[in-house]
Formats: structure tokens, sequence, C-alpha cells
């Protein structure tokens, strides 16, 4: 049995490595798609007159939303394996065998191309970003699958099904974290194989700390969005049980003194009004999303 495997490369001004990197890339895939996120300079031109099929945003729109188009590109084409891979020259295309036979094999419905699996791989990572990639990898695993070692990796394979079921929606870096959070949520397989990453000039021109924040503030979205009531309503009852106590105090003081004091008493309402509005935002936001769910299913 045949398997239709797709490349799909997200690009922006990457004149300086998109040719290398498509042409090495065409040995292992029978498509190659690249996503030109706005670029102005020929990273587009050079990719079409090589054979890719490119996909062009007029405006630079960002990391997620070539992901978006492309798993897009990927389910209209029917393509049975999907694989994700840098424009600047990190990913070394000829790792895409290793990445896509556990998908073949049907041993995962992912696999991510992981730096830190073997000692030779993680001293190759910058230290600035090792510490920023293990600390957002901490955090996904919290909401998704904790034996990640790299989930912030963009060298990724993905099966048909994982195609077919995956929509990510995300415009910025988050999108890589969404899409292992609606992974675990669809109960796919996850499996890491490591691979080497090389740094130069060209590497990432992403600013790591608007990186880590979009990622940070994905991740929590998408987990507020799957448990409404322990992410809104713990706190909000947590509030509450404080509001009570600032209310008992506020009592006993107006029995002793016949005096309000208005500072306590503040408190209290305060608390009060923060416990109230977010115990009815779990409650309405709960009933919202399986009211969806239901819908979809």
């Amino acid at each position: 049995m045949g398997y239709r495997i797709v490349a799909c490369i997200p690009a922006y001004n990457e004149e300086h490595t998109i040719a290398k990197v498509v042409l090495k890339t065409m040995k292992y895939v029978d498509e190659v798609i690249v996503c030109d996120d706005g670029s102005t300079d020929m990273t587009g031109e050079i990719a079409e007159r090589l054979g890719a099929m490119v996909i062009r945003h007029e405006r630079n729109r960002g990391y997620g939303a070539t992901i978006v188009n492309l798993f897009r590109r990927a389910r209209e084409l029917g393509a049975d394996v999907m694989v994700t891979l840098d424009a600047d020259g990190q990913h070394n295309p000829d790792d895409i065998p290793r990445l896509v036979k556990p998908i073949i094999d049907g041993e995962a419905d992912i696999v991510i191309g992981s730096r830190f699996l073997d000692d030779e791989s993680k001293e190759l990572v910058p230290k600035y970003r090792r510490v920023g990639i293990k600390a957002i990898t901490s955090l996904s695993k919290a909401f998704s699958y904790k034996e990640l070692s790299d989930a912030q990796s963009g060298f990724r394979a993905y099966s048909k099904k994982a195609i077919e079921l995956l929509k990510p929606t995300e415009q910025g870096m988050g999108v890589s974290t969404e899409i292992l959070v609606k992974a675990k949520r669809l109960n796919l397989k996850v499996l890491e194989v490591p691979v080497k990453i090389t740094y130069d000039e060209h590497s990432s021109t992403q600013n790591p700390i608007r990186h880590g924040l979009e990622v940070v503030l994905s991740t929590i979205k998408h987990y507020s969005m799957d448990h409404p009531l322990l992410f809104y309503g713990l706190p909000g009852f947590s509030a509450l049980l404080i509001a009570v106590f600032f209310w008992l105090w506020t009592m006993q003081i107006f029995t002793a003194t016949r005096q309000i004091s208005t500072n306590i008493t503040l408190v209290a309402i305060g608390a009060t009004i923060v416990g109230l509005i977010l115990l009815t935002t779990a409650v309405i936001l709960w009933v919202m999303i399986s009211i969806i769910k239901e819908q979809l299913s």
C-alpha cells in the first residue's frame, strides 16, 4: 500500500535557505507545500520555481496561521502523512524518514522530532533557547502529554487520522501547544524521535519573550476551555470563602463597637463580587462547551 506523504513548510523571508530545504525535502515526499507568510523577498517565487505548491498570505499573519492553512491543504490533498518543518534550515530533511516510519508502522498519530533525546543534540541548542524550551515544555506537559521532552519542536509528522481530526486555530506560536492539547483530548498517540537542529544566523527571528508569552497564553486559554469548572470555579469558590471570612470579621467588629470597618467591608464586598463573577463564568462556559461538544459528536 502506497502512502501519500506531503511536506508542509511555513516560510517568511527565507530566500537564503528555502531552495536547499525544498530540494532536499523533495527526495522523501510526494509533494512539498510552502506557505509564504507575506514574505517581502523571493521566498515564494523560489519555492514555486523548484516545483513546490505555494500558498500565499498577502501580509505576515504569523506561524500559527501558516500551520492552519497547511493542515487545511493537506486534508484537501488527501495526504496519508503530513510532515512539517521549518524553512530556515534548522531541520534536516534527511530526518524525515525517521519521523514518518512510526506513522506508517501504526505506532503513532503524531511524531515529534525532539532536540533533547540525546546528549549530542541537546548541546547544539543555545543555552537561552534550552531554558525557554524546557520551561514551555513543562507547562505543556501539565496539560497534554507527560512524557514530552520538546513540546515546541516544529519538526513533526502527522497521520491521516491526525490530519483529519486536528483543526488548529491559533495564529501565533501557541499553535504548537494547541495541537498537543487537542491531540490529548482526542486520544491521539504521540511519539518522539531524536533529531539534530542546525542554528545559524538565519535561524528563528522570532522574539523569544513574545514567543513564550504566546505559548503560555494559548496553553492557559485551551486549558480553561477544557476545564472551565476547575479553572474558573475553584478560584471563585476560594474568593467566596475569603468573602465569608471578612463578612464574619465585619460583623464581629460591628457587634463589639457598633461601627463598620470600611477597609474590611470593602474587601468582603470585593471578594464576594469576584467570587460570584468567576462561579457564574464557570457555569456558563461549562454549559456552552457541553452543548457545543454534543452538537459536534
